[in-house]
């Protein structure tokens, strides 16, 4: 493949679409933005408040006037068709994306992250221009399997207590014969369905199993966007409840280094692996009460927190093992979570 000309972004308003949509924009490639909209229907109204899409949409039409805004559904495939044809890379992050509202209603789930992302994969291989694709999964396609694997307690975290997994976990750890959620089904199916794709040569993909991202624009609530919605509730001093006993450790990535992940596979998609676990690694993780006094550090303050019980599906340690994406992408995290923070809370304050 050579220079991307057109980049189609699904999911375009979301947090880490508009960030994908603005690094292309400011590259030289015409960027599509494609989004159902459906949190930003009222923009007079969210864009003041905490709606992250509806903020995102009006700062990329306020500073991107030569992006391209399409209101589409993924799950219309024929309209995903039109659309992806023309475009030389997409990058597929429109999806639903909370655990809780998939055990709420598991059939919209499978229908936009299954469904929807096969109607990108069929589109982009029937597209004349021939585009690469990637597709935002998440670590949640090894359900209980990560749980699995055993962990040490000490004072204000969990940690692998096995020597194979203190880099984080592989790309190589089962996905079967565990419990999974149906967010985690449903974006497992979409990620199988671009390897078969990827492997049968039918188009150059890669799926992006990813952990937590963060960073500005990006208002975190308590189902998604954890590390936003603990930053913000500290800044505005509102209460949070921790589910389980707030030692459960994450890797983070900023989102910049995760836009700068997707471009080294699209620029050059020939001959890569499908599959890449995505976050900051082993050397950029917190837990919750970690993160707490991380926030302290930085804004004086902290806010009230509550405990209660351990939410369907949680994981008491998920570390990315990213040794695959930093061999073949030639990339690296490059933002450490001090600073990441730092910039986060710059921007909500500033905003």
């Amino acid at each position: 493949m050579g220079a991307i000309n057109r980049v189609l972004v699904t999911g375009g308003a979301g947090f880490v679409g508009s960030h994908v949509a603005e690094y292309y924009a400011t590259r030289g490639p015409q960027v599509t933005v494609l989004d159902d909209f459906s949190r930003a229907s009222t923009l007079a109204a969210t864009a003041e408040g905490r709606d992250t899409a509806a903020y995102n949409y009006d700062y990329l039409r306020e500073r991107y006037p030569d992006i391209d805004f399409v209101e589409a559904d993924i799950r219309n495939s024929d309209r995903i068709e039109s659309i992806v044809e023309g475009h030389d890379a997409v990058v597929h992050l429109a999806g639903q994306v909370a655990v809780t509202a998939s055990l709420n209603d598991p059939r919209t789930d499978f229908e936009v992250n299954a469904q929807g992302t096969f109607n990108v994969l069929e589109a982009a291989r029937k597209a004349e221009s021939d585009p690469a694709v990637v597709f935002a999964s998440t670590n949640k396609v090894y359900g209980s399997n990560v749980n699995e694997i055993s962990v040490r307690e000490a004072e204000t975290r969990y940690w692998y207590d096995d020597p194979e997994y203190e880099r984080g976990i592989p790309e190589s750890l089962s996905i079967d014969d565990c419990e999974h959620t149906p967010y985690g089904t449903s974006k497992l199916a979409g990620d199988l369905y671009l390897q078969d794709y990827a492997a049968r040569n039918e188009i150059d993909a890669a799926a992006f199993r990813m952990s937590c991202i963060y960073g500005p624009r990006q208002f975190g609530i308590e189902d998604q966007g954890w590390i936003a919605h603990f930053a913000i509730s500290t800044l505005e001093d509102e209460p949070l409840t921790v589910y389980g006993d707030g030692k459960q450790v994450r890797d983070a990535l900023y989102v910049t280094d995760l836009v700068e992940a997707y471009d080294a596979f699209l620029s050059n998609p020939t001959d890569k692996p499908a599959v890449y676990n995505m976050g900051g690694g082993p050397h950029t993780t917190t837990s919750l009460i970690e993160l707490f006094d991380l926030l302290e550090a930085q804004t004086g303050r902290r806010t009230a927190v509550g405990f209660d019980d351990w939410r369907e599906g949680d994981q008491k340690v998920y570390v990315s093992d990213i040794t695959r994406a930093e061999e073949h992408l030639d990339w690296t995290p490059s933002v450490d979570l001090e600073t990441g923070l730092e910039q986060f809370v710059e921007w909500y304050i500033d905003r």
